[in-house]
């Protein structure tokens, strides 16, 4: 599949998770949002049905007061001229009515008349005179007595006004009663969630909390004032807090939150199988690179032995000791070359194996590195550069695969004088310390040094820096990864610094072993 092909799936399914995770969200926060609106709506409701309670409940209890007050001065009232009376019952003898049948009765404040009914037997029958007085007289007693029930409100009210504010609080309302009132009110708007509350005045200082009153942010307590006919400066206030509204809200989406959640995953998977299939791709190119390199790397050393068997085949060169021996000398080393790279293609099946094997065995890294430097030492001062080493004077004991070990410093040696830089002569630094229980392997060259962006990918199998031609260093991209494997086999670390045209240096840091 081609690159600008997996762009333009990537782009369309990107867009749309994109535009459904979108809307998904905008979803859910349209419910969270009309949800906690209906419950901020409920609460305002609930709080103020609780406090119009306890305002009528403050008013129920004047009047209660003013009536028993009225009750006591009817009961001593002298009715008109005549002015009959019993305990409750005001019976009207002298219209010639009997007191069962026609009596004027109070019963709770109220004046009523049940019935009249003619006595045949008091000479007044049949008096339409004496009945029409009898109900105007009736009449202007129910007045009477309507006007002083209104004066008695007017009493009432007046006191209320100038009387109740003056009042504590805790003489004013009862803080049981008013937890009694929310609980019913909150499940009457569908509110049955745990609830705290306090009373405050209007400085702001509470009066009366329950004890689990203590609200995480002021933003989430509702507030009402409580009697709002007193003078402002003597408001108090009602204030509720619900210590699980945020979940109570949130329960509204958590069917929802599934889909949200698959949804994600398959974002997820997607962006995953993306990030797969461009690595695989890009696998796949390296993996061409190296089949490229590794056919132009075998094909100049077999044709080098093709060419000088076939020499061999003629007599005059067999007749000519010093040719024979130039031919066996160009035969033997382009099949140690040969050797070499199929070590290389070797190394590659470590790297896909999870565990390499290996012979550990106690050694001085010291000894290692300086055989490994005389190796080289002659190949570099042919190139016209020179090696500098300063091995550290301790022993610096490691526990290693030798063979393993050997070749890794050997790559690096390799690496640094494939990477010379032309014109300038090679420069090695190598030094090892100890330090914190650890050994520290430097190797710096004066190269060409490596670009950020390729610094992060140089331990990556198969990756090879580009110089603009593939073939002008020759390897497989296979040493560094094979050199971070074994040493991370070997419970240590590596890692690299560099700067494009003026060198690289790679740190290797190995557990010291303490021997006696």
């Amino acid at each position: 599949m081609r690159k600008s092909t997996i762009w333009l799936l990537t782009a369309i399914m990107a867009i749309t998770f994109i535009g459904l995770l979108y809307l998904q969200i905008s979803y859910i926060e349209d419910i969270t949002r009309m949800r906690k609106e209906q419950f901020n709506d409920a609460v305002k409701r609930s709080i103020y049905a609780v406090t119009t309670a306890m305002q009528q409940d403050e008013t129920k209890r004047y009047l209660e007061e003013g009536l028993e007050d009225n009750q006591r001065r009817l009961l001593s009232f002298e009715f008109g001229k005549t002015g009959y009376k019993t305990n409750n019952n005001f019976t009207v003898k002298q219209y010639g009515f009997s007191g069962d049948s026609a009596s004027l009765q109070y019963e709770s404040g109220k004046l009523s008349l049940p019935g009249l009914t003619s006595n045949s037997n008091n000479g007044l029958g049949g008096d339409n005179n004496n009945i029409t007085r009898t109900y105007k007289g009736m009449q202007e007693l129910l007045r009477k007595q309507y006007l002083y029930q209104k004066g008695l409100l007017d009493d009432v009210i007046l006191k209320i006004l100038s009387t109740a504010s003056q009042q504590s609080i805790q003489e004013r309302i009862d803080p049981r009663q008013v937890e009694s009132y929310l609980k019913a009110e909150l499940q009457r708007n569908g509110l049955n969630l745990p609830f705290e509350y306090a009373i405050a005045d209007s400085h702001g200082g509470i009066v009366y909390k329950m004890q689990e009153y203590a609200p995480e942010k002021e933003n989430m307590v509702f507030t009402q004032v409580i009697f709002p006919n007193d003078p402002p400066d003597r408001f108090y206030y009602l204030k509720i807090y619900f210590p699980t509204q945020s979940q109570f809200i949130m329960k509204s989406v958590e069917f929802a939150l599934p889909s949200f959640i698959f949804t994600l995953i398959m974002l997820l998977t997607f962006i995953f199988t993306i990030v797969t299939a461009f690595r695989q791709k890009k696998l796949t190119e390296m993996k061409t690179d190296f089949i490229n390199n590794m056919t132009h790397e075998f094909k100049t050393p077999i044709s080098t032995i093709s060419l000088a068997a076939q020499m061999l085949k003629d007599k005059s060169v067999i007749k000519n000791p010093a040719m024979s021996e130039h031919i066996a000398t160009v035969i033997n080393d382009e099949s140690s070359r040969l050797r070499f790279q199929v070590d290389k293609v070797l190394q590659m099946s470590l790297l896909d194996k999870h565990n390499v094997m290996f012979r550990l065995t106690i050694v001085n890294a010291n000894t290692v590195i300086q055989g490994v430097i005389n190796t080289f030492k002659l190949k570099v001062e042919q190139l016209g550069g020179q090696i500098d080493a300063h091995l550290c004077k301790e022993d610096a004991w490691v526990r290693v695969d030798e063979m393993h070990f050997t070749n890794v410093i050997f790559n690096l040696l390799d690496n640094a004088v494939k990477y010379a830089y032309e014109g300038r002569p090679l420069h090695l630094h190598i030094e090892t310390r100890i330090k914190n229980d650890k050994v520290e392997i430097e190797i710096e060259d004066n190269g060409v040094g490596i670009k950020k962006e390729d610094l992060k990918k140089i331990f990556d199998k198969f990756y090879r820096v580009s110089t603009g031609n593939v073939h002008n260093v020759k390897g497989f991209g296979l040493g560094l990864a094979y050199v971070q494997k074994i040493i991370e086999d070997l419970n240590g670390n590596i890692h690299a610094e560099s700067e494009l045209n003026i060198g690289t240096k790679f740190i290797i840091v190995l557990p010291l072993i303490k021997t006696d």
